[in-house]
């Protein structure tokens, strides 16, 4: 395979989201061979089972993306110990009508940083649920659930050299997992 197609599904909608910021400075630790794109789920209507016949326009960008993929990765915060509203309405739009799943077969990994002292330990076990419903093999080690603190990010804006050691592990355990699972 020349490229491995990377979609990037980030489960904040705020301006100065952490967590995008973090999908960003992840992406630079990838190896070559790897693009990435950031899904877009900030203008999908709340999922309504009623629409599944006429799914609108943003609905079937998301699915497009999603199955022309090689992997995802998800990256979310924690709200209330869960994944984000918005985050649940973007796979459930993109799992339906049923036998429409684009998330099937894809393989996926998952990050995220909270300010809370668990990082986003709790979402990402209720994403694991989410996605083994859907049929995606889910990278379970390492983990990479992270606290909103001193250090993350330098003055810059970029990652600390800490934590960009740490996050390297992962990223290269993600493209083993991505190519574990595609063929060239």
């Amino acid at each position: 395979m020349d490229t491995y197609k990377i979609s990037i599904v980030v489960g904040s909608l705020r301006k100065e989201s952490i967590n995008r910021k973090l999908a960003e400075a992840v992406v630079n630790l990838a190896p070559p061979g790897f693009a990435f794109t950031l899904a877009r789920i900030d203008d999908l209507p709340l999922y309504n089972q009623d629409d599944d016949d006429r799914q609108a326009e943003s609905v079937l960008r998301l699915k497009s993306q999603i199955q022309a993929s090689d992997g995802v990765i998800f990256v979310t915060p924690e709200y209330n110990r869960s994944i984000p509203g918005v985050l649940k309405n973007a796979i459930d739009h993109a799992s339906r009508p049923y036998g429409t799943n684009a998330w099937k077969g894809k393989p996926a990994g998952m990050l995220g940083v909270s300010i809370g002292h668990s990082g986003s330990a709790m979402a990402q076990q209720h994403l694991r649920n989410v996605l083994a419903v859907l049929g995606m093999p889910t990278m379970t080690i390492p983990e990479a659930y992270l606290h909103t603190k001193d250090g993350l990010f330098d003055d810059e804006g970029n990652l600390s050299e800490a934590s960009e050691r740490f996050l390297q592990r992962w990223m290269d355990h993600y493209v083993s997992w991505v190519r574990t699972f595609t063929t060239s």
